[in-house]
């Protein structure tokens, strides 16, 4: 054989090996999401691309206030922030968050709230009850909201999420470059 098709071979070899690392992580580890909507704002933005780790619950179960990408019943993804787990009650009233009775503070929305202009609430009153018809999230459910309240499908519209609907934990925002953080 001749040299030049040993070379070939070679970067043939190379590519290949390549191509099926990089479908590995696609596929099972990391996968890259565009953000379309301002349903998450201030914490994501329009048009931001963000890596979410597709492994992150497989040794360990979600966290309250960990941001999320799932799929609804049709397909369609969607990126919200985790509020109640399995067995929680939710409600807010006056603004403030309250889970099984006890207020909580949200720090990522603090920012945003001081820019309302109008006076009102960011995030209107409701009960899980309200929302979906049940006292508590259900064993194997999350209740989930967008951080931009006012303008954002989430569980108080499509329901509690199924654990085996989330595709992931998002985890860095990596274009615009200029804007490259982690998703806290």
């Amino acid at each position: 054989m001749s040299k030049k098709r040993k070379v070939i071979r070679e970067w043939i070899k190379a590519a290949a090996v390549a191509i099926l690392v990089v479908g590995f992580i696609r596929f099972f580890l990391l996968t890259p999401i565009f953000v379309d909507g301002y349903s998450m704002m201030p914490t994501l933005k329009d048009n931001e691309r963000l890596l979410v780790n597709k492994v992150s619950y497989v040794f360990k179960e979600p966290k309250r206030f960990d941001i999320i990408v799932f799929r609804d019943e049709e397909g369609r993804e969607y990126i919200k922030r985790i509020i109640g787990l399995p067995g929680d009650t939710v409600e807010y009233r006056d603004d403030i968050l309250y889970i099984n009775g006890k207020p909580y503070k949200e720090k990522y929305l603090k920012k945003y709230k001081q820019q309302l202009i109008d006076g009102g609430p960011l995030t209107e009153p409701f009960t899980l009850s309200d929302s979906i018809g049940r006292k508590t999230v259900p064993e194997n459910h999350l209740f989930v909201l967008g951080d931009n309240r006012r303008y954002s499908k989430d569980s108080r519209h499509i329901g509690v999420i199924s654990y085996d609907r989330v595709l992931g934990k998002a985890s860095l925002v990596f274009s615009p470059v200029k804007d490259t953080r982690f998703v806290k």
